[in-house]
């Protein structure tokens, strides 16, 4: 299941989808119903759900499953599945932090998920046997779920750590192990020694990199899960096709576009991201004004939505 999920996902890109939320932090299922239809109708490889991006591991459990139900009904792309701690449980122990990821994992199989991408545990880094317990936790994730797992290599202000690249090649060579995605926001050298790391093995080397989306692929991945195609799916996959049919100049044009959008969204305080990327979607009219709140970020200042807007009506006018 594993290898023929990979040939599926290989060169494409998923968008690590929003899920819109009203002002006082409930899900607006018809927007979530409109937007969905509207993503999947774009040329995407399949769907992200429970990413950071879409706030996934602060949704109740019904929330959780409404929101993959909404998007395994609307997509026959391959859905993948954030699981890890939520962040309404408080696990006392790395073990329990486990058993709530094995749990999350294995909720996502029985509502209709492809794979599932594993967050890294941070607590697991500075334990003596960290690693053998992080490879340890993709084996048992897979095994009681049932699904193929991606690793995922995040960054710290997200709540993630930095796997080094024995990890990752430990990880890769567990036979329902996918890929790794990357999300090193803005660490070049780390970047690419994940992805060197990751490239004998064969499996997915997946770019998180919003801000290093090109760069990235230059380097050495293969496919795209992003939080920028939450809004701009044309605009990320121009640059992933581009870069796959060997087009110099149309990928150099694509990815100074992607690279000025993301200069606009992925920026200082980076958890604001969301927020500006649900602006992004109101702009083009993915989602309603009212389902466009992100109770989980930072408070923004008004200039920050106008450098969304700004930057989008200046991309259209190139178009």
């Amino acid at each position: 299941m594993a290898e023929e999920l990979i040939e599926r996902l290989r060169g494409t890109a998923l968008p690590a989808v929003l899920t819109p939320m009203r002002d006082d932090g409930t899900i607006d299922f018809d927007a979530l119903d409109g937007y969905a239809a509207r993503i999947a109708a774009r040329p995407i490889g399949g769907v992200a759900v429970w990413a950071h991006t879409g706030r996934g591991l602060y949704l109740g459990e019904d929330d959780r499953a409404a929101v993959l139900r909404t998007w395994r009904a609307a997509t026959t792309t391959p859905v993948v599945a954030g699981v890890g701690v939520p962040r309404g449980e408080q696990p006392g122990s790395p073990g329990e932090a486990v058993d709530a990821a094995v749990r999350m994992a294995v909720a996502a199989a029985g509502l209709g998920a492809d794979a599932v991408m594993v967050y890294p545990l941070a607590s697991l880094a500075a334990l003596p046997d960290g690693h053998d317990r992080a490879v340890a936790m993709h084996e048992r994730v897979a095994a009681e779920s049932g699904l193929p797992v991606l690793g995922f290599y995040l960054h710290g202000e997200a709540g993630g750590y930095a796997y080094p690249p024995a990890l990752i090649r430990d990880l890769l060579a567990l036979p329902a192990c996918l890929g790794v995605k990357l999300a090193t926001l803005d660490r070049a050298m780390a970047c690419q020694d994940a992805i060197r790391a990751a490239q004998p093995s064969g499996r997915l080397v997946v770019t998180g990199e919003d801000r290093m989306f090109g760069p990235s692929l230059m380097w050495g991945a293969d496919t795209a899960l992003v939080g920028i195609a939450a809004a701009q799916v044309e605009l990320t996959a121009a640059v992933l096709d581009a870069w796959k049919s060997d087009d110099q100049a149309a990928f150099v044009r694509a990815s100074t576009r992607l690279d000025r959008f993301a200069e606009a969204t992925f920026y200082d305080p980076i958890e604001g991201y969301v927020q500006r990327m649900m602006w992004a979607a109101v702009w083009e009219g993915l989602l309603p004004e009212s389902a466009a709140h992100d109770p989980y970020g930072p408070q923004l200042p008004a200039h920050e939505r106008d450098r969304v807007v700004r930057c989008l009506e200046e991309l259209a006018k190139e178009v």
